[in-house]
C-alpha cells in the first residue's frame, strides 16, 4: 500500500524491545551529550532523540476495565480525528487492544487507519439505523494487529435525520457496543482495553449517541484565540447527558493541540486551559506538524508513518500519560463542569 517506502523507518529498534529494554534506555540516555539552549536546533533534536529512546518499545499498563472514550468538540478543525487515531495507534502499538468507532460522516478516521469506507461498505450507519451487529462491520487496521475500526461511509450523513424517528435513538450505539463486547467474551477473545469514538463537529444525535456510549470525554483544544469559545455549550450538553442518559459520563482528559511554543498566544491559551482544567489537562501538548498532516494521505497515522517525528512522539507521550494516570473521577470532574457552566 502507499507509504510502504517508510516501512523501514517504522520498525522499532530491536535493542529497545528486549527484556532488558529499561537498562538499554538508561545506558543510551546516559551516553547522550549535554546540549544547552545556545544552539536551539541541536537542543530540539537532542530532546526528540531522548524522547524516542524513552518511548519506543515501551509497554503501557492495561486498564482494569475497558475505557470508552468519546473524543468531542463541536468546533471543527481542532484535531479530534487526528487525536483519536493517533492515540489509538500509540496505545495499540504498545500491545493493548483498541477499537476506533468512526462516528463522523466525513470518515476521516477510517481513512487514517487505512480501512475500506467506500460507499456501500458495511459501516456504523448500518449499526445505528439497521441494527447490524458491530462484529459484522469491524475491520482490522492493516498496520497494527491489535487495532480495529468500525468505519463510517457517506451514508452516515443522512443518519441525523433518520434517527429522529427511530426508537431509543440516543442509546442505539451503546446497546450495539454492549452486545459486541458480550460476544467477544462468549467467544473467548481478548477484551478491548480502549474504545475511542470519533465525533462530528456538532452536537446532534450522532454526538449524543457517542456521549451515551462513552464513560469519558476527551476534548482536544486548539491553542488559538477561539479555543475556548463553545466549550461552555459543550459542557452544558455533557451535563444534560449526565442527568438524563448517562450518569457515568465525565470529562476526563483535555489535550492541547496545534501548539506553537514560539507564540505568546499559544502559551496564554495553554495557561488559561490549565488554570481552569488542571486535573484534566495532559502535560503533553501536540505541536503543529507537517508529518501529522501528511500521514492520512498514505492511509496511516503519524505514529506508523513517521514514528520519529515530533508529532508522533507527542502522541506517544500523550498515550503514555493517558494510560498511566488513569481516568479522572466523575466526582472531581463534576465540580469543574458546574463551575464552568455557572
Amino acid at each position: 500500500m502507499a507509504g510502504d517506502n517508510n516501512s523501514e523507518s517504522r520498525e522499532l529498534d530491536p535493542a529497545l524491545t528486549l527484556p532488558a529494554a529499561h537498562d538499554t534506555r538508561a545506558e543510551l540516555l546516559a551516553a547522550m551529550p549535554e546540549i544547552d539552549d545556545s544552539t536551539p536546533l541541536a537542543a530540539e533534536l537532542a530532546r526528540d532523540v531522548r524522547r524516542r529512546i524513552e518511548l519506543e518499545g515501551r509497554t503501557l499498563p492495561r486498564p482494569e476495565q475497558t475505557r470508552v472514550i468519546t473524543v468531542a468538540n463541536q468546533k471543527g478543525g481542532v484535531g479530534k480525528t487526528t487525536t483519536t487515531v493517533n492515540l489509538a495507534a500509540a496505545l495499540a502499538r504498545s500491545g493493548l487492544h483498541v477499537l476506533v468507532i468512526d462516528n463522523d460522516p466525513q470518515g476521516n478516521a477510517s481513512t487514517a487507519l487505512g480501512v475500506d469506507h467506500r460507499a456501500g461498505t458495511p459501516s456504523i450507519y448500518e449499526v445505528l439505523i439497521e441494527d447490524a451487529p458491530i462484529a459484522e462491520i469491524v475491520q482490522q487496521c492493516p498496520d497494527i494487529d491489535s487495532l480495529w475500526c468500525v468505519p463510517a461511509t457517506i451514508d452516515l450523513s443522512g443518519a441525523e435525520i433518520e434517527l429522529v424517528s427511530v426508537v431509543s435513538r440516543e442509546t442505539r450505539l451503546r446497546r450495539a457496543l454492549d452486545a459486541y463486547m458480550a460476544q467477544l467474551e462468549r467467544e473467548g477473545k481478548p477484551p478491548l482495553d480502549y474504545i475511542f469514538v470519533d465525533c462530528p463537529p456538532s452536537l446532534g444525535l450522532l454526538t449524543v449517541n457517542a456521549f451515551v456510549v462513552g464513560r469519558e470525554v476527551l476534548i482536544p483544544i486548539q491553542c488559538e484565540y477561539y479555543a475556548l469559545e463553545g466549550l461552555t455549550q459543550l459542557l452544558k450538553t455533557i451535563g444534560l447527558i449526565q442527568s438524563h442518559l448517562n450518569p457515568e459520563l465525565h470529562v476526563s482528559t483535555i489535550l492541547l493541540t496545534m501548539y506553537d511554543a514560539r507564540t505568546n498566544l499559544a502559551q496564554q491559551v495553554a495557561s488559561e486551559v490549565r488554570e481552569h482544567f488542571a486535573a484534566q489537562t495532559l502535560r503533553t501538548t501536540v505541536p503543529r506538524s507537517v508529518r501529522i498532516s501528511e500521514a492520512p494521505s498514505y492511509g496511516q497515522t503519524v505514529v506508523t508513518y513517521d514514528p520519529s517525528s515530533s508529532g508522533a512522539l507527542a502522541y506517544l507521550e500523550a498515550a503514555r500519560e493517558l494510560s498511566e494516570r488513569g481516568p479522572v473521577t466523575a466526582g472531581a470532574d463534576r465540580a469543574v463542569q458546574e463551575e464552568q457552566v455557572s
